[in-house]
């Protein structure tokens, strides 16, 4: 067995690459696995051990076709704030604009309800979803990609996460690992301070444009309750800016008004949210919509994408393209 590296040791890209190498293909034990991922997560992963780590995950997936322009927008997990699923409502919202969406999520690891699990609720068939995946995304402009069957590796690391219980270096892996090689993003961090950390990891990995972004409270996404520290990354470099919900038009909410539940409660909360329920569900949605119809490239005007969003909701095609979804994921 491969014995880690200890916690304080700062690995450059390439050595990363290969320790997370061992870990993903079963070289070293879940103790060594638990221990180092913890202490790493202590003293904080740098740009160059998340590049690094996110190429041997890459290295290792099980790809799909993808149309050109096809986007993604996820949170890292693992912020505590047991949100309502933003990012999912946001797929469907953005769709439902006539940009593609390869949504790339699992089971909560740390959190009450992930993406699949509410999805799931929604009457979304995982298992299906998976295999119809790139006919959904050429014929529907969706999918969902569940993290366990293009990324067989993570087989033996999601038992440790769970009994972990706790955010790692893996949360920060899986936004860079889509398995539909996305070169648009909206990737939501649970910490401030590190947006231009991971940023600087992005931009290591190349795209075309990706917003880094987090709330001042440790929100990992856009949030309502007040500024946002964002990471603008395009090709190689960024830019760092400040975004409020008033640029986009958007009422300010704290954190609390849009809490979330277990799947049953934030399927019910989204599909009321399809129906049209206005309130700080659908801001927080909108807002985040916004941030990925703009780095989609269909504008660069926070207020124009958010009413873009708001009439995919209010003209009902973000819930009749669910509908389309479950039925065609048969």
């Amino acid at each position: 067995m491969k014995q880690l590296p200890a916690a304080d040791i700062h690995l450059d890209a390439e050595k990363a690459e290969e320790v997370f190498g061992w870990i993903l293909d079963g070289e070293t034990s879940d103790d060594e696995i638990a221990r180092f991922l913890v202490d790493m997560s202590a003293r904080s992963e740098t740009a160059e051990e998340i590049a690094g780590a996110a190429r041997a995950l890459r290295a290792r997936l099980i790809p799909i076709n993808a149309p050109d322009g096809t986007v993604d927008c996820c949170g890292t997990g693992g912020d505590g704030h047991h949100t309502l699923n933003v990012s999912t409502a946001v797929s469907l919202v953005v769709a439902a604009c006539g940009v593609s969406v390869a949504k790339h999520g699992n089971r909560a690891a740390s959190s009450k309800s992930g993406a699949a699990d509410t999805l799931e609720a929604l009457g979304l068939d995982m298992e299906a979803a998976g295999r119809t995946a790139e006919k959904t995304l050429a014929e529907l402009g969706i999918c969902f990609l569940f993290a366990k069957n293009h990324h067989p590796a993570m087989g033996r690391i999601q038992p440790i996460r769970q009994k972990l219980g706790v955010r790692t270096i893996f949360n920060l892996m899986g936004p860079l690992s889509n398995p539909a090689g996305v070169k648009r993003q909206l990737i939501g961090i649970a910490r401030p301070a590190y947006v231009p950390i991971y940023a600087k990891a992005k931009a290591m990995l190349g795209t075309e444009r990706t917003f880094i972004a987090s709330g001042d409270e440790g929100l990992d996404e856009l949030s309502l309750a007040g500024g946002n520290e964002l990471a603008d990354v395009s090709g190689n470099d960024f830019e760092m800016r400040r975004v409020l919900a008033v640029q986009a038009n958007l009422p300010h909410a704290p954190v609390e008004a849009i809490r979330g539940g277990d799947p049953v409660h934030n399927a019910k909360a989204l599909e009321a949210l399809l129906l049209g329920t206005p309130g700080p569900y659908r801001d927080a949605v909108l807002f985040n919509a916004a941030a990925t119809l703009i780095v989609a490239g269909r504008t660069e005007d926070w207020t124009e994408a958010a009413e873009t969003g708001a009439e995919a909701l209010d003209s009902g095609r973000a819930k009749e393209l669910l509908a389309n979804w479950i039925e065609m994921a048969q």
